[in-house]
């Protein structure tokens, strides 16, 4: 596939010089991708079908909408809801019903929960959990794990130090415009480290309120470090939340610490939830979330019908088809498919994620300008690619062959280069992706 004339490349250049950063969202920034190359835009996704301004078709195994469409983008089942809703009327004076049937259903999935609120977003959802939990336990301190987004109230652990996000997912996140005041209100540790959780209960005393924390990231639940964290924060009376916007919907229909019997206080849960279309929502035990009319928590458009609506289907066929566990076995047979390939050309590539996540460590010093290089070969093959792939039940056997035949010849090209000492770099038709977070123009 020829990539020159590329409409949606020369879009991104006219984008970002005229919204700061280009768009909405860094983890679909070109840069992050194949900078100067990258289609960047879309004219119609399907399934994990996506054709950009050119009409070029590409197979979609990447971040598909960054894990929020499971079911494939453009689902029939929950097209037809939310065309419906929408043309019953999406918004009204008075409130749409549907808020309430999906609260009742997130807490028959979570029986430990007994009152829910709902958002649009990941990043405001954990920002509403913290302003519940911290009305609640009238302490302003919160100890974190992970990463939750992008609100005053997470960056300002960078404040402290500069470094402090690095680990927990993206590097190089300035606190700029983050008020001054909140130092020190924020402070990371890590998974799986029980003992600098320790260290901050005891520094921080009955000042700290709130711990929040990914179930899991990269690989499956610690058990034991997330239940000594719970027994810590009850003993201290921490409000522990659970943010779930990613886990949840991927190992299980609802959120994954309900198989490993550790109850939070506040879980949160996003991404997967509206397959697509926007909806959070922050579930939790009703003496906590009583605190939320202790203060003020309101948006229009967090009554808008469509979120909860594509909420609904979405449950619905999540139960119905078992789809967490078709979303391993695609995704464990996808592995198993690659890992094959890697061995046979000699990639050293490991991979490391849940089986329905995916995620490739490139080898060697060169490991940026390789995945920069791999995206760029099997975009060339008609395949969105980078070193993650969210994978849905869009992603029949069929799909996963062509990929993997793609795969093949990437991985041999990639290994040729590596066998002949080539600097990589300079294989690309132009710069290496980003890593993190960083100024554009």
């Amino acid at each position: 596939m020829a990539l020159k004339n590329n409409s949606g490349a020369k879009l991104w250049q006219q984008a970002k010089e005229i919204i700061p950063g280009g768009n909405q969202l860094l983890s679909k920034r070109a840069e992050m991708f194949l900078p100067e190359q990258w289609p960047a835009y879309y004219k119609k996704s399907k399934g994990c079908e996506v054709w950009d301004l050119d009409d070029n078709h590409y197979y979609d195994f990447s971040i598909m909408g960054i894990g929020t469409s499971s079911l494939g983008y453009a689902n029939d089942e929950v097209n037809e809801a939310v065309i419906s809703a929408i043309q019953n009327g999406s918004m009204s004076s008075l409130n749409c019903y549907e808020e309430v049937e999906l609260a009742q259903q997130l807490i028959a999935i979570h029986p430990w929960s007994d009152a829910v609120r709902f958002t649009r977003t990941g990043g405001e959802s954990c920002a509403l959990a913290i302003r519940i939990a911290r009305a609640f336990s009238k302490k302003e301190i919160v100890a974190f794990c992970g990463y939750h987004g992008w609100h005053d109230w997470y960056l300002a652990t960078n404040l402290s130090d500069s470094e402090n996000l690095d680990e927990q997912l993206l590097p190089g996140l300035k606190p700029a415009g983050v008020p001054k005041q909140l130092h020190n209100t924020a402070i990371p540790f890590k998974e799986g480290d029980i003992d600098g959780f320790k260290q901050i209960v005891e520094k921080y005393g009955d000042r700290l309120g709130v711990v929040m924390m990914e179930v899991f990231r990269h690989s499956l639940p610690d058990v034991a470090f997330l239940k000594e964290v719970k027994a810590i924060a009850k003993a201290n009376d921490i409000v522990v939340i659970f943010d779930e916007i990613s886990s949840g919907f991927r190992l299980n229909a609802g959120a994954s610490h309900l198989l490993i019997e550790v109850e939070p206080d506040i879980c949160v849960l996003g991404k997967a939830l509206g397959n697509g279309h926007p909806i959070g929502a922050i579930i939790g035990r009703k003496e906590v979330m009583d605190a939320a009319q202790q203060s003020f928590i309101s948006s229009s458009y967090w009554t808008e019908r469509v979120g909860f609506v594509a909420a609904l289907k979405t449950l619905e066929i999540f139960q119905r088809d078992n789809v967490p566990s078709r979303l391993n076995i695609i995704g464990k047979q996808l592995k198993e498919q690659i890992k094959a390939v890697a061995s046979s050309t000699g990639f050293d590539l490991k991979i490391i994620g849940i089986d329905s996540v995916p995620i490739f460590i490139f080898p060697t010093d060169q490991a940026l300008a390789l995945k920069t290089l791999f995206t760029q070969e099997m975009l060339k093959r008609g395949f969105l690619a980078s070193n993650v792939i969210y994978l849905s039940i869009a992603h029949t056997p069929e799909l996963c062959d062509k990929y993997i035949s793609a795969l093949s010849d990437v991985f041999k090209l990639l290994q040729e280069a590596l066998n002949a000492n080539k600097k990589i770099a300079m294989l690309i038709d132009g710069p290496v992706c980003h890593s993190g977070f960083q100024r554009l123009n």
